[in-house]
């Protein structure tokens, strides 16, 4: 049987489990820690990890194991939370913790994994401060409607004309690392209308999985997938649940781009409205049709002409 191992991350250390061991031992949370993991997950025979997200302390382990052959992968931590009382263990410890996701992580079944890619990791670092800086810049320009004092309507005016001008430097470095990550996706994805620079640049970096899945499979990992809601007699109603919600507002606001454009989605939305569906569950219906489709552009490499969705002209 192939051991797997459970990572309970902090800032300063890696405590870790290993199934069916039932053992535990602790290394530093630095590259010289990790690689002492991972020579004893090696001699060991480990072959999948699991790790709780940690706020991003978790970000150098997942890599650096990733690099390092291993089925590494986070789960929310609520998850593993609810397997180990599902699994009997009120008490929580670190080593408790640990043994549990290690348990877990032999009963769970995982994507396949995504090949570490230092240019990925950069444009998501790119991508994920844009976002802030855009965050940052809307707060201000609402912060700037409510104030009344001449100076501090001032400081914000500068600071937002100061992020405008951070935002477009990033969209050019965004720009750059989209070309060197893999420029022919990039090119296919951005002929579609609706899916410009930075729904292209979030997918790459927020979704590396895209063309790998099969249909339901993408579907359930951006969290558009409907779950039953059914007991008994009872047939309640189907909702989406979980996964990406970075990936989600990209595509939302590409859907709707689609329901004014394309004749398919427009006839689409309309047809669910008019059966008395609400146009929450209409544009939902529509992003999952739009993420299936560029699934499928990514997987076979053919323009989205041929899935019936409109193509932008190329500058």
């Amino acid at each position: 049987m192939i051991s797997c191992a459970g990572i309970d991350v902090s800032k300063a250390t890696l405590d870790i489990g290993l199934w069916p061991q039932d053992s535990t031992f602790q290394v530093d949370n630095t590259p010289e820690g990790i690689a002492i993991a991972i020579d004893r997950l090696r001699g060991l025979g480990v072959g999948r990890v699991l790790l709780e997200a940690t706020g991003g302390y978790e970000k150098r382990a997942v890599s650096l194991l990733a690099r390092a052959g291993f089925q590494a992968s986070c789960i929310n931590p609520r998850r593993a939370r609810q397997f180990a009382l599902a699994m009997g263990r009120k008490a929580k410890t670190d080593k408790i913790d640990v043994l549990m996701l290690a348990q877990f992580a032999q009963k769970l079944d995982t994507y396949p994994a995504v090949k570490p890619s230092n240019q990925r990791d950069e444009l998501a670092a790119l991508v994920k401060q844009r976002d802030r800086f855009v965050q940052q810049r809307d707060d201000d320009k609402r912060r700037l409607k409510m104030a009344s004092h001449d100076v501090v309507r001032a400081n914000y005016t500068d600071h937002i004309a100061y992020l405008n001008t951070r935002i477009k430097a990033l969209e050019q470095c965004i720009e750059q690392a989209l070309k060197t990550l893999d420029s022919r996706t990039v090119a296919l994805m951005r002929m579609v209308k609706g899916v410009g620079l930075i729904t292209t640049a979030g997918l790459m970096a927020y979704l590396p999985e895209l063309g790998t899945l099969n249909r339901r499979q993408i579907t359930a990992l951006v969290g558009l997938a409907p779950y039953n809601n059914d007991s008994g007699t009872k047939s309640g109603r189907r909702q989406i649940w979980g996964g990406r919600q970075q990936v989600r507002r990209l595509v939302y606001m590409s859907s709707w781009c689609l329901v004014r454009f394309n004749p398919d989605f427009k006839a689409r939305y309309e047809g669910l409205i008019a059966r008395g569906k609400a146009p929450k569950v209409a544009i939902v219906a529509c992003m999952r049709v739009l993420i299936v489709r560029l699934n499928a552009m990514v997987r076979d490499r053919t323009p989205m002409i041929n899935r019936g969705l409109p193509v932008a002209t190329m500058g």
